[in-house]
């Protein structure tokens, strides 16, 4: 059952078709797409496993995640306050606050929280575009460009909070899947799981990872996944399948 909350202007509250989730999302900032539901549901968290989130933006991928799967708990880091805001809300509101818990910080500063080496599971939508000082205001700027997150500290960082063997999850621009691979290979995470997106016009878009520390080289290619129809429609089926077994 969701709490009540109070919504502010340019909020919204929408249905995610799952286990009567609801999100709130705010029009004036940067809104989820496709990119969260595809990670949500490729992800996997054990039972009693402690699972990161970087960029945690409205929480709607932790949120997700949290009822696909049985984690122990999932941290999440986020580092604008309009967002964290807005992400406050939404834990309130699906009466998660026992499972989810939000950092107002930068997760370049996590060992405030725990140790090095400590969490099982760690996974992102980060911001991938190059600095671009005409899109939007500075929320969507924050949240779709590496102005305060780039890969090469997004990687450095996941590899650091990572137990032995522990897994990254990540979704990333396809066309910057080379770059991705070098990054994850310098600090000791092996791809082992992949799959790429089709816009549903015959465009690659999107390549979407597991990646193990520690993993030895061999990955496996997993189908090629359709997100849209040819008039661009967003299939809805890609709101309960899951990616990965």
């Amino acid at each position: 059952m969701c709490n009540k909350v109070e919504l502010e202007k340019g909020e919204r509250i929408e249905d995610l078709g799952c286990n009567n989730l609801k999100i709130i999302q705010n029009k004036d900032y940067y809104t989820f797409t496709c990119d969260s539901v595809i990670l949500a549901n490729f992800l996997k968290i054990k039972p009693r496993e402690i699972a990161v989130e970087i960029g945690a933006g409205s929480g709607v991928v932790s949120i997700l995640a949290s009822a696909k799967n049985k984690p122990k708990k999932i941290v999440m880091f986020e580092i604008q306050e309009e967002l964290q805001k807005l992400c406050e809300k939404n834990i309130i509101l699906n009466n998660l606050s026992n499972l989810l818990e939000l950092k107002k910080d930068d997760v370049l500063n996590f060992n405030k929280y725990f140790e090095k080496g400590s969490i099982d599971v760690v996974f992102s939508n980060p911001p991938y575009f190059a600095v671009d000082e005409n899109l939007g205001n500075e929320v969507r700027k924050i949240a779709r460009q590496e102005i305060k997150l780039n890969l090469e500290n997004l990687i450095k960082v996941s590899s650091e909070m990572l137990k032995y063997k522990g897994r990254l999850y990540l979704v990333y621009p396809a066309e910057r899947m080379c770059e991705l691979v070098f990054v994850c290979m310098k600090n000791n995470l092996a791809i082992k799981k992949m799959f790429f997106t089709d816009n549903g016009k015959g465009k690659i878009t999107l390549v979407v990872i597991e990646a193990v520390k520690g993993g030895k080289d061999k990955v496996k290619i997993l189908p090629t996944l359709k997100t849209n129809t040819e008039d661009g429609k967003f299939l809805e089926e890609l709101k309960t399948r899951k990616f990965l077994s």
